[in-house]
């Protein structure tokens, strides 16, 4: 005899929330995980926590990707030291990044089309990098380090950038589509072998 569907679908739901509940957490642990970069300023770090995002987005649909990327946030704004301005920024690049992977994806489920989803969704985060800097994180940044003091630590780098909207497009803009790009090849190397534990096809 059959198991119920609504039994069935219930407990696919009960899955798909712990699994997203999961990766959030592994999300927000990322986040602490960071590294300076050579070719950015000492207060420009790297970390992998959108990787878990874009694995959600891919193994539950774009919806959950977004809300891992919301909870690691609402989590890391309990010890935030940038009044939540960080943390909002981090959340709209990190939906700019899975949004568009998790809705290519979902349209058409394969690797092609997964390594595309994923390339747009890391180039448009790369460009609303420049914005979301711009007009949110570092206006706030001038409160506890002077503009030229920013603009020095990277003509340290580069001389011949003149302004902070150079820097960024130079500099963030680069680092945050590279940022994607390391998630991307990571989820396409491990992806197969982790998704039916995501989707719980290898359940009894």
């Amino acid at each position: 005899m059959d198991i119920n569907p609504q039994i069935n679908t219930k407990r696919a739901d009960a899955w798909k929330l712990t699994m997203t509940a999961m990766l959030s957490a592994i999300a927000f642990v990322l986040m602490f995980l960071e590294f300076s970069v050579p070719i950015m300023p000492p207060f420009i770090k790297m970390d992998l926590s959108d990787l878990p995002e874009l694995i959600g987005a891919f193994a539950m649909g774009p919806v959950s990707g977004v809300a891992i990327c919301l909870i690691k946030n609402l989590l890391h704004l309990l010890m935030s030291t940038t009044g939540g301005v960080g943390e909002l920024s981090n959340f709209l690049l990190g939906v700019c990044f899975v949004l568009p992977a998790g809705l290519v994806y979902q349209r058409r489920k394969g690797k092609k089309s997964a390594i595309v989803g994923a390339m747009l969704g890391a180039v448009l985060m790369a460009a609303a990098s420049i914005v979301s800097n711009y007009y949110i994180v570092y206006p706030f940044y001038y409160n506890f380090m002077a503009e030229d003091a920013i603009l020095a630590a990277y003509q340290a780098i580069l001389p011949g950038v003149r302004d902070i909207l150079q820097c960024l497009i130079v500099f963030n803009a680069p680092f945050t589509l590279m940022k994607g790009l390391f998630s991307v090849v990571i989820t396409v190397l491990i992806y197969k072998h982790i998704s039916p534990f995501l989707k719980g096809t290898n359940r009894s």
